[in-house]
């Protein structure tokens, strides 16, 4: 059953009934368009003014109208190509309308003289005859002579037209040499020349144009300017991430979006010649198949790109949260089963966008094929060298690249597109643009029973264990399509989404990134924290952590992630043909890849409750050892700023702490209890021996306290608590993160928590994580780490700010310090999700204190209404533990009676878990209702 299974493939939309191909006279006839403006001008004589008013009035209606049925057909299933088309034209025929009024009845020149003979041309995506709904207008003006009356009239009246009509234009006035001498500067000009249009005018000048332009910067200029638009794109691919699987992607200038494309069709222009999309990519760079799939892409992309400038109604070009479900329901994507139709859509994305890549490839292979010159230092355009045959197996170095001796390589050998990568990478060279299409020709050839083959499993384990950077051979493999055939568990979620604002990238581009973070961490380039590198070294079974961290999210859409990637891991580990030892072993760490940084970040690691259970799910240290590198990596795969230097203290302390316990040999409570007041005790004395006197509050403080913070940490407290006495408010720069630290430390209260927490939130901090102890004589010392609203640094290069947090918090410490109203509106953006608010109280997970839990939408202002809210029920904070992940929370807060008891009484704890959910959903009404919200709320399951 398992060999069946091929990588899953995005379902296409229901087809539609689109609309029949249009003509542009049946749209805006400009034959009536132009009776029209001489009727107007007619009836207006020597009423300048009101000819004008007159003529934009019949324009914009043209326009108007022309804009509404792209829409509507748009609306109606036609490609967004089609639409970007039929823009162009309407635009084409009110520009030229324009321009025939005002040469006929506002600046008529009879005979123009030679220097009033001008060019109207269109340049840019305009001049390639598409046109997005909100894009610029691209004109270039052609003129004889520099200075010219009668041109500078025309086109002064002819912009502010259509400026008035609400259409942004960009235009360049030059002379035919000077478009000549600019162009052979600036390949940004270079480039709007070859995409230039004749629109109305002086057609000579047009013509002209275009032979002084093959002749002085085409010809025997191609490398340059290949080399000069690979750079352009890899300086555009670095400002976007450089990866084409961020979940909020930029449709145009993203890595594989239509800058990409267009860049193909430069090339290929520049060239070989040619106007239309079509005749540009016909002249046989690429198969029929590779056209199919470079004008399906184009279609699709333009298709997005309209829907979205259509929406917004101004030229966005992110596929932002807010915008993904919108053009999911207007491309007709629906949910199927636990998948939602805007995943299934962005599916469809990314796996156009690498359809990109693949052709960029294709291109790179056939121009070397065709022997063009090549710039030096291009990764696909380096000079042709001698192949070099490389062993035995039919693979060979071509201008430093491997390849394949022959052709028809790998349909007599299919697990060689396997080994062709490990080979690669064990070579240390780059794969040949010629190899990489074989691939694509015979990739069909990965079935069921060739991955049950030792050769394909050989290559396989090498690609993913043989050398130090796995995750750039396995990328290639993806990329490829070929780690989807051989590891088809891993197929399924190939270009799959997560809708939520946690994770920066799909499924597949994920797991890999951990991947790489694994042997960042085993070869001694995990530069985040020193422990995971101290525990690789001790690691039995590193296959098993690596198939783990490879298989760990393949149960995402086929229900409970953990149990259903379990299934899938052990189902992939028999083909790959482990022992049922280590195929437990993979399972395990797949079902329980979550638990570890759960506990660390929503429980209390020092409660000895919290660490027995831990301890009592790991079983053993191997086990231990495994999970915790899994939980770094996974969390740092995550996105750019998700590790901290918080996360990485606490899952050491729980990693430590859990250890002790395991080494032992006991892991019920009380025994863990012992452990965790040795290590308390250890960090008491080291700190002793450092710093010639405690601070009062520091001894009395519980171990929850002193396993929290390394020396480091505690010597700041010392330091600080010194200096301020009973009452201290201070803060530092964390140096790891850059993130900012506050500690505030004086004598408890109820309601002091919510206070502190509101006073940040005037100052306009978000905290990221709070650490809250009290010792047994009422004294606090709490950490905060802040950061601005956008995930920066709090009051970077504005120490006063911080400076000014201090002193509104050092007033209210006492007498409160009740905030303002905290604005806890959501954006557009935020809005789109849909969050079920639970509220879980429970006495299981503590000895001591009863556990709040609550998971809901996160909002400025949240902690501080929680805590409010718990201040005004009478219940005192020991301990509290928040975590934002992305558009939601998982915050803990460990409670109390007045009197010290747990909260048992069940009307109490109703009255505290409705209490807790009225705050969780107390910004709904709030919220803006998008037609994305309302479409989510059909659907608001927990998808997380």
């Amino acid at each position: 059953m398992a060999d069946t299974l091929t990588p899953s493939q995005p379902r296409t939309a229901p087809r539609l009934r689109r609309p029949g191909p249009w003509t542009i006279a049946n749209i805006v006839d400009g034959r009536a368009l132009r009776a029209q403006l001489t009727a107007a001008a007619h009836t207006a004589v020597g009423n300048p003014d009101e000819q004008r008013r007159q003529a934009l009035d019949i324009l914009h209606r043209a326009l108007f109208r022309g804009r509404m049925i792209a829409q509507e057909r748009l609306e109606q299933g036609a490609d967004g190509l089609d639409t970007a088309r039929l823009l162009a034209a309407v635009q084409d025929e009110v520009i030229t309308a324009l321009y025939d009024f005002i040469v006929s009845h506002v600046y008529f020149a009879g005979v123009p003289t030679d220097g009033e003979r001008i060019a109207i041309c269109a340049t840019g995506g305009y001049g390639r005859s598409v046109l997005a709904p909100s894009s610029d207008i691209d004109l270039l003006i052609l003129t004889p002579q520099r200075k010219n009356a009668h041109a500078e009239s025309v086109l002064e009246y002819m912009l502010y037209a259509l400026w008035d009509m609400g259409l942004k234009v960009g235009n360049a006035f030059r002379t035919i040499d000077e478009c000549i001498r600019l162009s052979r500067e600036d390949v940004t000009i270079r480039t709007s020349i070859l995409d230039a249009r004749f629109l109305c005018g002086d057609r000579a000048q047009f013509a002209l144009l275009g032979k002084r332009f093959q002749a002085d910067c085409v010809r025997g200029r191609e490398a340059d300017f290949i080399a000069d638009k690979l750079a352009e794109r890899n300086k555009r691919h670095t400002r976007q991430g450089d990866t084409r699987y961020v979940v909020e992607p930029n449709v145009k200038e993203g890595k594989g979006g239509l800058r990409d494309l267009q860049t193909l069709f430069w090339i290929l222009k520049f060239m070989h010649g040619g106007q239309t999309l079509e005749e540009v990519m016909e002249h046989g760079a690429f198969t029929r198949r590779d056209l199919r799939r470079y004008i399906r892409a184009a279609r699709f992309l333009w298709t997005v790109r309209c829907h979205m400038h259509f929406v917004t109604g101004r030229p966005e070009e992110r596929l932002s949260f807010d915008l993904q479900p919108e053009i999911a329901a207007r491309l007709r994507y629906e949910n199927q089963g636990r998948l939602l139709g805007v995943e299934r859509f962005m599916k469809l994305y990314f796996r156009t966008v690498r359809d990109v890549g693949n052709l960029t490839r294709i291109l790179s292979a056939k121009l070397e094929a065709d022997q063009k010159k090549q710039p030096e230092g291009l990764r696909w355009f380096l000079p042709r060298a001698t192949p070099k045959p490389l062993g035995d197996e039919g693979f060979m170095v071509d201008s430093g690249r491997l390849s394949i001796d022959r052709p028809d390589r790998f349909a007599e050998s299919p697990a060689l597109m396997v080994r062709l990568f490990s080979k690669a990478a064990s070579e240390e060279i780059d794969i040949h643009p010629d190899a990489l299409w074989a691939v694509q020709r015979h990739i069909g050839l990965i079935g069921p029973r060739l991955r049950r083959t030792p050769a394909v499993r050989d290559a396989f384990y090498d690609a993913l264990l043989a050398g130090e950077q796995p995750g750039r051979t396995l990328r290639r493999m993806n990329e490829a399509d070929v780690l989807g055939r051989v590891i088809p568990e891993f197929g399924g979620i190939v270009a799959q989404t997560q809708f939520n604002m946690y994770h920066a990238y799909t499924v597949d581009e994920h797991t890999l990134r951990a991947v790489e973070t694994i042997a960042d961490i085993e070869h001694g380039r995990f530069e985040r924290h020193t422990l995971p590198e101290t525990v690789f070294a001790d690691i039995i079974h590193r296959r098993a952590l690596y198939l783990a961290m490879l298989l760990h999210d393949t149960g995402k859409g086929l229900g409970d992630q953990q149990i259903a990637g379990e299934k899938t891991a052990r189902r992939a580990c028999r083909r790959l043909g482990l022992g049922p030892a280590e195929v437990d072993l993979v399972g395990w760490l797949v079902r329980h890849h979550l638990v570890m940084s759960d506990t660390a970040q929503r429980r209390d690691i020092a409660d000895p409750r919290t660490v027995s259970t831990f301890a009592k799910i790991v079983g053993d240290l191997e086990r231990l050892r495994l999970l915790y590198i899994l939980t770094v990596a996974d969390i740092c795969a995550v996105g750019p700023n998700i590790w901290n230097a918080w996360k990485g203290q606490l899952l050491a302390d729980l990693y430590h702490n859990t250890a002790a316990a395991l080494r032992g040999g006991r892991t019920d409570e009380r025994s863990v209890l012992a452990v965790l007041k040795g290590r308390a005790d250890q960090r008491r004395q080291a700190l002793a021996q450092s710093v010639s006197d405690v601070p009062r509050p520091m001894p009395g403080m519980e171990p929850a306290y002193w396993a929290g913070f390394d020396e480091a940490d505690l010597r700041w407290h010392a330091g600080c608590l010194s200096s301020g006495g009973e009452q201290t408010v201070t803060w530092r720069k964390a140096a790891a993160d850059r993130d900012v630290e506050l500690l505030v430390s004086c004598e408890d209260r109820v309601g002091l928590f919510a206070d502190i927490v509101g006073t940040i939130l005037n100052a306009g901090a978000s905290i990221v994580s709070a650490q809250v102890f009290t010792n047994p004589s009422g004294h606090i010392i709490d950490v905060f780490v802040l950061q601005t609203p956008e995930g920066q640094p709090f009051a970077e290069g504005d120490p006063d700010r911080m400076d000014r947090l201090v002193k509104d918090l050092s007033a209210g410490l006492t007498n409160g310090c009740p905030p303002r109203d905290i604005n806890t509106r959501q954006s557009r953006r935020e809005a789109v999700f849909i969050v079920e608010p639970v509220v879980q109280v429970r006495n299981d997970l503590s000895e001591e204190f009863t556990v709040v839990e609550l998971i809901g939408r996160d909002r400025h202002g949240l902690l501080y209404d929680v805590a409010q809210s718990l201040a005004d029920l009478g219940l005192p904070i020991h301990s509290a533990h928040v975590g934002s992940y992305g558009e939601r929370v998982f915050d803990s807060f460990y409670v109390c009676k007045r009197d010290g008891q747990k909260i048992t009484d069940a009307a109490e704890k109703t009255r505290l878990e409705e209490t807790v959910l009225e705050v969780l959903g107390r910004d709904d009404p709030g919220a803006p209702k998008t037609p994305a919200r309302v479409l989510r709320q059909a659907n608001a399951a927990d998808s997380f």
